[in-house]
C-alpha cells in the first residue's frame, strides 16, 4: 500500500515543512543580526516565522542549529559563486583571477549586510560546533586561495613556493576587514573593501620569494 500526505490549502506537507524551514531561516537571520544571537529566543523566531514552538522542533533540536545552518549556507553559496565566475575565465593572467575572485566573493557575502555581521560576527564564539565548522571554512578558503596563488605560479606570474602561511593571512585579513565593514552604520561602500582585498592579495602571492 502507498501512503501518500495529505495536502493542506493545497499544498504538500513535505512543501509546507519546507516553506516552514525556510521561515525560521529568514526570522535567523534577521533576529540573530539584530537583536543578537544570545539575546534572541526561540519564541521570538517562532513568532517572527508564523510557526509554533512545535513546529520549530520538527525543524530544528536547537536554536544554534539555525546558526549553523546559516554560517554553512553563506560560506557554501559564496564558494559556489567564485568557483562558477572562475571557471569562466581560466586563462586569464592573475591580477585578473584575483580581481575576479575578490570581486565576486564580496559581491556574494555583502549583497545583505546581515551576512557577513552573522557570518563574522553572530557566528564567532557559540560553541565548539560553531567553531569547529568556522575552522572548517577557513581551511576550505586557506586551500582555495593556496591553489590559485600556485596556479599564477605555474604560469610564471608568481615566485615557486609555499603559499600555506600565505593563504591563511589572507582569510584573516578579508576577515577582519569584513567585520570592519558591517560595524558602521551605514557600513562602508564594499568597493572599498574590495579594492583593498584585492590589492593585499595580489601583493602577497606575486612578492618575490
Amino acid at each position: 500500500m502507498v501512503v501518500t500526505k495529505r495536502a493542506y490549502a493545497g499544498v504538500a506537507a513535505d512543501d509546507r515543512r519546507a516553506q516552514r524551514r525556510e521561515r525560521l531561516l529568514l526570522a535567523a537571520l534577521e533576529l540573530f543580526t539584530a537583536r543578537g544571537y544570545q539575546q534572541t529566543k526561540i519564541v521570538d523566531l517562532c513568532t517572527l516565522a508564523g510557526v509554533s514552538t512545535r513546529n520549530f522542533y520538527e525543524e530544528f533540536q536547537a536554536k544554534e542549529q539555525l546558526l549553523l545552518t546559516l554560517h554553512g549556507h553563506i560560506n557554501a553559496q559564496a564558494m559556489r559563486h567564485v568557483t562558477a565566475k572562475l571557471t569562466t575565465i581560466a586563462d586569464a593572467d592573475a591580477e585578473t583571477r584575483v580581481a575576479t575572485l575578490v570581486d565576486t566573493f564580496i559581491t556574494s557575502v555583502t549583497a545583505d549586510p546581515r551576512l557577513p555581521r552573522l557570518n563574522y560576527v553572530e557566528a564567532v564564539g557559540v560553541s565548539a560546533d560553531l567553531e569547529r565548522q568556522h575552522q572548517h571554512w577557513v581551511r576550505k578558503w586557506a586551500d582555495f586561495i593556496e591553489s590559485e596563488a600556485r596556479h599564477a605560479a605555474d604560469k610564471g606570474e608568481a615566485p615557486d613556493r609555499d603559499y600555506r602561511l600565505t593563504a591563511f593571512a589572507m582569510v584573516g585579513a578579508i576577515t577582519g576587514l569584513l567585520r570592519e565593514w558591517q560595524a558602521h552604520d551605514p557600513p562602508l561602500a564594499a568597493a572599498e573593501i574590495a579594492t583593498e582585498i584585492r590589492a593585499l592579495m595580489l601583493s602577497a602571492i606575486t612578492r618575490p620569494a
